[in-house]
């Protein structure tokens, strides 16, 4: 009895270790990068991602987010996807032009006026679909698209109208389109990673940068740039993608319940990022950010010649995204 006893209980003490080993080889850890701030919503979104992945995986996949470019800056993130070394980011469309060149249009200048055009935009707009389906022939797929805003400039003096920027050093990431358009403006424009900046404003490298609210906020760059410009002169969303490695990796069910994932996380993006602007610009205000809303006619102005230097290289697809958001911004108005 004795004997059969032991029995029992080692066979059910191998049964346990080979469940306990099955799970352990069921959940895969997948790496999502990204260079915003872990107290940042894009922080934020990437977690509710990570955890709405493995709800809807039952746990076969884990997502680790590594914020603040601990794993890659922007353009070698995206380097990092297409050959499998990270599985996920955000960033900016414009970055991703580097490998689907017309992207860079999305950069365009004042394309949309608010929140609501820009999501319809990325949601509706046929050219831009086209677009994202080239990515899985460069590496990447288009899940979705989280937040960022409407960029703004920070910098160390008052900016009221685009002859004060004239000469002045200013930071960007590497964009065509928004070099394009900052020169325009009369801006030299100065190209570094996002973590470099606060820093480099700070020892006068630069006199600032240009980025949406939240990144500006999580980032403090009104600490070292208290002049903060809502010039607004770009949406800039950051599209959530997957390595095409990874993803022919997933089953059909898997691709799913990462698909699912992608929109629940995007649509709370977007919702957070739209609230918190307001709340956001008090605070800074309160900490000595000095908040200004200058008349945008002058800076529309300066910017006109993009949209040539735009067609002449760009062709058609100038008027297609054009046509897009025309029909976008009217029927908003309208409605």
């Amino acid at each position: 009895m004795h004997r059969r006893q032991l029995l029992q209980q080692t066979a059910a003490a191998g049964a346990g270790v080979l469940i306990l080993n099955r799970t352990a080889r069921a959940a895969t850890v997948l790496r999502f990068s990204h260079t915003d701030q872990p107290t940042g919503a894009r922080q934020e979104a990437a977690e509710l991602f990570g955890r709405k992945v493995k709800e809807y995986t039952d746990g076969r996949y884990v997502v680790n987010v590594y914020p603040a470019g601990q794993l890659a800056d922007d353009p070698k993130g995206v380097e990092q996807l297409r050959i499998g070394g990270i599985d996920f980011t955000v960033t900016g469309t414009g970055t991703y032009a580097t490998h689907i060149p017309n992207l860079n249009l999305t950069a365009l200048p004042y394309l949309v006026d608010t929140y609501e055009q820009g999501w319809k935009l990325y949601d509706t707009s046929k050219w831009l679909a086209e677009q994202f389906a080239k990515g899985p022939a460069v590496g990447f797929r288009f899940l979705s698209t989280f937040e960022a805003g409407f960029r703004s400039m920070t910098t160390k003096q008052p900016l009221p109208s685009p002859a004060a920027a004239k000469g002045m050093k200013l930071r960007s990431f590497p964009n065509e389109m928004m070099r394009w358009t900052l020169e325009a403006m009369g801006f030299q424009v100065i190209i570094m990673p996002l973590p470099e900046v606060y820093l480099a404003i700070q020892q006068g490298a630069v006199s600032g940068q240009e980025n949406p609210i939240d990144t500006i906020y999580v980032n403090k760059f009104y600490e070292v740039a208290p002049f903060v410009t809502l010039t607004q002169h770009v949406y800039s969303p950051i599209p959530l993608t997957v390595s095409e490695r990874t993803w022919q990796r997933f089953s059909p069910a898997d691709r799913q319940g990462v698909a699912k994932a992608a929109i629940e996380a995007a649509t709370w993006s977007r919702n957070t990022v739209r609230a918190n602007d307001n709340n956001e610009l008090t605070e800074m205000a309160a900490k000595g950010a000095k908040i200004a809303h200058p008349a945008l006619e002058p800076w529309h102005a300066v910017v006109q010649p993009v949209y040539a230097q735009a067609k002449a290289k760009y062709g058609a697809d100038v008027a297609a995204i054009l046509a897009d958001a025309d029909a976008i911004r009217k029927a908003l108005h309208s409605s």
